[in-house]
Parts: structure tokens; C-alpha cells; sequence
């Protein structure tokens, strides 16, 4: 694929970036540039590879799904400006 100057200035134009005439040719180079690179990527066998998500195996531990309490409230009440039976206390904001 090959991008000319009115490509580039349609993609500027959508992208709403303000170019310059002078500049079209620069960047439609580049643009073919990045174009063949991506092309070249294409080429690579890639069918005994195994998709990854990290460039590190890693296991994920998990722990037991209990229901609990969180047996947090004291600690989380603890950083609130106003309590009222163990719940935030907050300003009526509603008349």
C-alpha cells in the first residue's frame, strides 16, 4: 500500500491536524515507511508461537471466595470526619 499526498492530507484532515504543503511529501514518506514495516511483520511465521500476555510467564494466585464482612469497618470509619452508629455521618444535603 502506498499513501500519496492527498492521503495524508485527508488523514490530517480527520485527525484535525493542521499541515503545511511543504510537510505532505515528508510524512507520506514516513507513512510508507511505518506501511512497509508493518507489510515486513506480516512475513514472520507465527504459527508455532503461543499467544502470551506477558513477556514473563507469570501464575496467578488465587485465594477462597468467602463471603465475609470485611471486618474493616472500625479501620475504614477511622479516616471519616463523622460517624454515626457505624456508618459516615454526612450534611443533609435534601430540605
Amino acid at each position: 500500500m502506498s499513501v500519496d499526498k492527498k492521503t495524508v492530507k485527508k488523514i490530517a484532515h480527520l485527525a484535525r491536524i493542521a499541515l503545511a504543503d511543504d510537510k505532505l511529501e515528508v510524512l507520506a514518506g514516513e507513512l510508507n515507511n511505518i506501511l512497509a514495516f508493518v507489510e515486513q511483520l506480516s512475513e514472520v511465521d507465527t504459527d508455532k508461537v503461543e499467544p502470551m500476555t506477558s513477556a514473563v510467564e507469570m501464575k496467578l494466585h488465587w485465594r477462597a471466595d468467602k463471603v465475609t464482612d470485611g471486618a474493616k469497618a472500625k479501620d475504614i470509619l477511622a479516616n471519616a470526619s463523622g460517624t454515626e452508629f457505624g456508618f459516615f455521618a454526612v450534611p443533609k444535603v435534601i430540605e
